[in-house]
């Protein structure tokens, strides 16, 4: 019973999204603490991780996630518009910070809602 709840698709997806969500959030606030730095490329997760999972997560591979490990790159599509070549736009990085924490929050409601289903098999009460 315990076993089969911690192999299920959706909660081994989200562990492995909680993990590339945390680290996005990590190459947001490296992003903003360069803001100014002159010559700074933009960092994001890397777009190839993304593929992979999306792929995993249609297939319902439970055991592709295993192998999933996400990193950060540097953002090739982010573009200068300063004369100093930093690649980092403030009302963009705002935003993906807010949407980043939405989607933390998301995640770890929907592992909470695992171990609170643990919880109840295990006490018999919520």
């Amino acid at each position: 019973m315990v076993d089969s709840l911690f192999q299920q698709t959706n909660y081994q997806a989200s562990k492995v999204y909680l993990d590339a969500v945390h680290l996005r959030h990590e190459a947001i606030a490296a992003n903003l603490a360069n803001a100014e730095t002159p010559n700074y490329k933009r960092v994001d997760l890397d777009t190839a991780f993304e593929q992979s999972f999306i792929h995993s997560l249609s297939n319902k591979n439970t055991s592709a996630f295993a192998n999933l490990v996400p990193t950060v790159s540097r953002d090739e599509n982010a573009k200068s518009n300063r004369a100093d070549g930093n690649t980092v736009e403030l009302e963009k990085e705002m935003l993906a910070l807010n949407k980043n924490t939405l989607q933390q929050s998301f995640i770890t409601d929907r592992i909470s809602g695992t171990m609170a289903r643990l919880e109840l098999a295990i006490t018999g009460r919520a």
